[in-house]
């Protein structure tokens, strides 16, 4: 059966949506009123479809299977699922959202990318079917890394997630579904703290935009891209496992080793972080990097595949 992915807003979270879909041999029916977005957008799944066709296409897939219109009502007529990807601010979803559930087929899911509001609040001003209106956060570059975190307000109900489910998974997505609505979801709220802790670690002088990438690239990231954080941890307690390890490393976590609060972004610390990035950057283009990080996904998502093949039977979790 033919599937239509409508998306609104086609910066970089939109057509990764976009890349994705076509991937998977879906129609796509993209709206977003900036000027020249349709060849951005395609420009974009160029750069993706080398490492989509090397990850395997699904049936059918074909770039040509996207379409531009002119209305946001005329993107969203047909489509089974929609993928709202406008700014963060929340009175502008509010109300393309609100403009979608009016627009929107009663049996379609409507998705919002949002990587930090709570879908009650995104629900607020849509009279139709509210309850369809959920967060389906992504991670970038979505039309390779598989997590999709699902979250549902006051007026979702247990079809709309189970609907909502079926449907990203058929995009070869794994839908984790959040057990209770909150700021930032899950994963934005474990790598913010990361991002604070390295912003200290920059401010303070204490490491380099390189030296804290390549702490994270050579050490815990390869634990953390097989095993997350718990099961790597679980290993650290040796043969009695997490809870050795809690009794013999517990106590460090009322260390004062970490700065969970934000630096202030000072002009000083944003010229450091520029620097450094454009350092590692190294005069290559983001289309240049992009391609490179697509790559390394390619072939790390194989790895994970092969060394953790229990995840094939944790649909019913994740």
């Amino acid at each position: 059966m033919s599937r239509q992915l409508s998306v609104i807003g086609t910066g970089v979270i939109g057509n990764g949506w976009i890349a994705r879909a076509l991937a998977r041999g879906w129609d796509v029916v993209a709206f977003d009123p900036a000027p020249e977005a349709a060849e951005r957008t395609r420009a974009f799944v160029d750069n993706a479809w080398p490492s989509l066709e090397r990850l395997g296409l699904a049936e059918g897939a074909d770039p040509a299977r996207l379409t531009f219109v002119d209305r946001l009502e005329e993107a969203v007529a047909g489509g089974d699922l929609i993928q709202e990807n406008v700014p963060e601010r929340l009175e502008l979803k509010r109300e393309i959202l609100a403009a979608i559930d009016a627009a929107a087929a009663s049996g379609a899911i409507v998705g919002s990318s949002t990587s930090g509001f709570k879908p009650s609040d995104l629900q607020r001003d849509c009279a139709w079917v509210p309850g369809r209106v959920i967060v389906a956060h992504p991670f970038n570059p979505v039309y390779l890394l598989p997590l999709v975190e699902l979250v549902g307000g006051e007026a979702t109900e247990a079809s709309h997630i189970a609907r909502a489910r079926t449907l990203y998974q058929e995009l070869a997505m794994r839908p984790l579904v959040v057990r209770r609505e909150i700021e930032g979801h899950i994963a934005d709220r474990l790598m913010e703290a990361l991002w604070r802790e390295a912003l200290h670690l920059v401010n303070d002088g204490v490491a380099t935009t390189e030296e804290v990438d390549a702490a994270v690239v050579y050490g815990c990231g390869l634990r953390w891209s097989l095993m997350g954080t718990f099961l790597t941890f679980h290993l650290a307690g040796g043969e009695q496992g997490m809870r050795h390890m809690l009794e013999q490393f517990g106590p460090a976590l009322k260390l004062p080793w970490t700065r969970l609060e934000a630096p202030e972004l000072t002009s000083d610390l944003i010229d450091r972080v520029v620097e450094g990035c454009e350092f590692q950057a190294a005069g290559r283009p983001v289309a240049t990097l992009d391609r490179r990080r697509d790559e390394f996904l390619v072939e790390l998502l194989d790895l994970v595949q092969k060394y953790w093949p229990e995840a094939e039977g944790l649909e019913g979790r994740i």
